[in-house]
């Protein structure tokens, strides 16, 4: 497994002066629950400092990226990730993604990026109708991105998924946006490399399990890297956008 991940890697190259001055927030509402599993997945990488910013505070606290974690913030009420934008730590986060800050919202952090108009489309219930908790193969489908730069864009990733609300959709005329601006950042696909709707877990418009916005400093995906960072665990895919998120900065 471990070679298997290792030949993801073109040769990213990371400064370890860049690696001490890195400081990453990850943002935690009510209702947070995948807050600490970031934070140990970003120090498994490599990141040195890691602090949780309470979603009440307006302060970054001088953080270089920021995160948005998986979970039901707020429980979820009205639909996920609606009411998470008026918390008043959101009104940074937006000052900072508009001022080229690198922002990355992981399962509900994607749709409460995507509630905030950070980034395009919808994110709605599975195409089921049913939470689905499972793993998915996913193909990173752009390398312009501080998540994908330095990795095989032919290599594919097994990441695991647990959501309700991660259909992705958008009208036609924004999906061709997203598409001919290769805003597209994973793709569901099978372990043969098909895009298939039969490996489409929630129904997504082009099987998109991932996007990034215009300018590429904010990241959306559904899959949850921070659960495979660790071989102990079973698998460590995710930990390779971590790392090469890491060495993108050197």
């Amino acid at each position: 497994m471990r070679q298997q991940s290792d030949s993801l890697h073109k040769e990213p190259h990371i400064c370890s002066e860049i690696i001490e001055k890195m400081k990453v927030g990850v943002i935690v509402f009510p209702g947070s629950n995948c807050d600490q599993d970031l934070v140990d997945a970003l120090k498994i990488s490599g990141f040195k400092s890691v602090v949780k910013l309470w979603h009440k505070q307006s302060d970054l606290e001088n953080c270089n990226v920021l995160f948005i974690p998986g979970g039901f913030s707020y429980g979820d009420y009205l639909r996920s990730g609606a009411i998470a934008p008026f918390s008043p730590i959101m009104k940074e986060v937006i000052r900072f993604a508009h001022a080229g800050g690198i922002v990355v919202g992981i399962c509900n952090g994607f749709q409460i990026l995507i509630e905030s108009g950070l980034l395009p489309g919808a994110l709605l219930r599975n195409k089921n109708l049913l939470f689905v908790c499972d793993y998915v193969t996913v193909k990173i489908a752009t390398s312009d991105s501080i998540l994908t730069s330095n990795l095989n864009i032919e290599k594919k990733l097994r990441i695991p998924i647990a959501h309700g609300e991660g259909r992705f959709f958008a009208k036609p005329e924004e999906l061709k946006t997203i598409e001919d601006n290769d805003q597209v950042l994973f793709r569901y696909v099978s372990t043969e490399d098909a895009i298939d709707i039969n490996f489409n877990p929630n129904g997504s418009l082009n099987n998109i399990a991932g996007i990034v916005n215009k300018k590429r400093n904010v990241l959306g995906m559904m899959p949850h890297p921070e659960r495979v960072t660790d071989n102990r665990l079973g698998r460590n895919d995710g930990k390779n956008l971590f790392e090469n998120l890491l060495s993108s900065f050197s």
